[in-house]
């Protein structure tokens, strides 16, 4: 079964950067306007330019995920059975996160895959936790079957127009914050970032995607013309692994995203490495793998080129990489 692929996308309207910025306006009390840190590329030993690093790992509940899921509460109504969602774990933490704030009930479905630090998020927020299957397609499956039974609101972690237009938030952010910008490293898994991202920006810099090579998500549905399934696994798998890129998202990354790049689980591993012993940042794999690409020089910025990488998630309870 190819997880997720179908969604609970509230409406046709279009996915555009006038929504975005009205979306801004209805979330910006509720999410945090995230730094970005400069820094010179011959500081993690590559050719010498600048690098905008947007810290998205300080977001409320530790990633980017925040944006969509207050997007989803504020903008579409919850019945008296309150959210249900399913996630490797970010999303998860996030539409807990906002269900509480919001004060509604949340049902949140994760696999085993789910890593303890994502598993206690969601505790901590108060949610009711589900923790089963070997993929987010199981865990989606589950969620599904609840929210039937329930007439709960299914808040879906990628492939939803709230979803997108949240993580669109972001794209704002980035462009106001990084003057004359030429390009954005954005991870991929189901694309509701890089489709939000590219939606924000509206052609204003070039977007290029970062998958894991275990989970080539984007990589698959461009060479195909359409989502297909793809690997699912690697070291990020809990954050960039769903089965197939979403329906919502293609047509956006196929329109806006300049071209994809995968990077290794080693070259995964070698980017939290240096984000924390250079910069003292903590990643985890998913919130690593744009930078990834620069590290390990998949992608190599044109002299002077403006770059700025999403680091988008810190829930991981890994902090020394050296050890």
């Amino acid at each position: 079964m190819a997880a997720a692929e179908d969604t609970s996308a509230s409406g046709d309207d279009e996915i555009g950067r006038d929504s975005v910025i009205a979306v801004e306006k209805l979330i910006r009390r509720h999410v945090r306007r995230t730094p970005v840190a400069e820094f010179d590329a011959a500081d993690f030993g590559l050719p010498s330019t600048r690098i905008a690093l947007k810290l998205e790992q300080l977001q409320r509940a530790g990633s980017f995920k925040a944006r969509g899921a207050f997007a989803n509460l504020l903008l579409r109504k919850a019945p008296e059975a309150g959210v249900v969602a399913a996630s490797g774990g970010n999303h998860g933490a996030a539409v807990a996160c906002a269900a509480q704030a919001l004060g509604m009930p949340a049902h949140i479905y994760v696999p085993a895959i789910s890593s303890p630090a994502k598993i206690a998020r969601i505790r901590e927020y108060g949610a009711k936790l589900v923790v089963g299957g070997d993929s987010y397609a199981d865990a989606f499956s589950a969620s599904e079957g609840y929210r039937t039974r329930s007439g709960a609101l299914g808040v879906h972690a990628f492939d939803q127009r709230e979803t997108i237009l949240g993580a669109g938030t972001l794209g704002l952010e980035i462009e106001a914050q990084v003057p004359a910008l030429d390009t954005v490293l954005v991870a991929v898994g189901g694309g509701g970032l890089i489709a939000g991202i590219a939606t924000g920006v509206g052609g204003r810099a070039r977007i290029i995607g970062v998958e894991p090579e275990a989970s080539p998500t984007l990589a698959r549905a461009l060479e195909a013309g359409r989502p297909v399934d793809a690997p699912v696994g690697g070291l990020a798998a809990d954050s960039l692994a769903p089965r197939r890129v979403g329906s919502l998202v293609f047509p956006i990354a196929r329109r806006r995203v300049e071209r994809v790049v995968l990077v290794s689980d080693n070259d995964i591993r070698a980017a939290q490495r240096a984000l924390w012993s250079v910069a003292r940042i903590v990643a985890e794999p998913g919130g690593a793998a744009a930078f990834a690409a620069l590290l390990a020089k998949r992608y190599v910025p044109r002299l002077n080129e403006r770059v700025a990488v999403v680091i988008s998630g810190g829930n991981t309870t890994a902090v020394d990489f050296d050890r």
